[in-house]
């Protein structure tokens, strides 16, 4: 077994300068904790914003195609000829409720599902994390503060 070299370790591990060790912030510190906490704040509102007008536009697409396809298969199934021939030949006779069935699995297969709630699942990711750090987030990215937690 080979031992590692103490320069390689050293280099690959920038040294730390210890301060003043102590459990209280200072001002400096303090500003610095807030400035970052803003920063992420508006990166993450920024993100969650970005993804909304595509969201919206999948939303709008899945709606349309899913009236499409409703009205499609009222159509079919009340058609008296349906019961008469076979699945094929009444899928052959009502081609808009065969297009817009299929144009559906087609957008359920490229991921339509995800990209309607691309927002809310990164929000959602966000607050996972934010847990650990006993915080959360609303669904528009706006962080929110949690009571700290009993020490034990």
């Amino acid at each position: 077994m080979c031992t590692p070299n103490p320069s390689v370790y050293h280099r690959m591990w920038p040294t730390v300068k210890k301060k003043n060790m102590s459990f209280e912030q200072t001002e400096d510190d303090y500003v610095r904790t807030l400035q970052d906490l803003k920063a992420f704040e508006r990166r993450l509102t920024e993100v969650i914003d970005k993804l909304q007008p595509a969201a919206r536009f999948w939303r709008i697409i899945l709606i349309i195609i899913s009236v499409c396809t409703a009205i499609g298969a009222w159509a079919w199934l009340w058609d008296p000829a349906t019961a008469q021939i076979s699945f094929i030949q009444s899928l052959w006779n009502h081609p808009f409720f065969t297009i817009s069935c299929i144009t559906l699995f087609a957008l359920f297969m490229c991921g339509i599902h995800k990209r309607v709630v691309a927002p809310s699942i990164v929000a959602s990711r966000c607050r996972q994390v934010l847990s650990d750090y006993n915080m959360s987030c609303d669904d528009t990215g706006k962080l929110i503060l949690l009571k700290p937690r009993p020490s034990i």
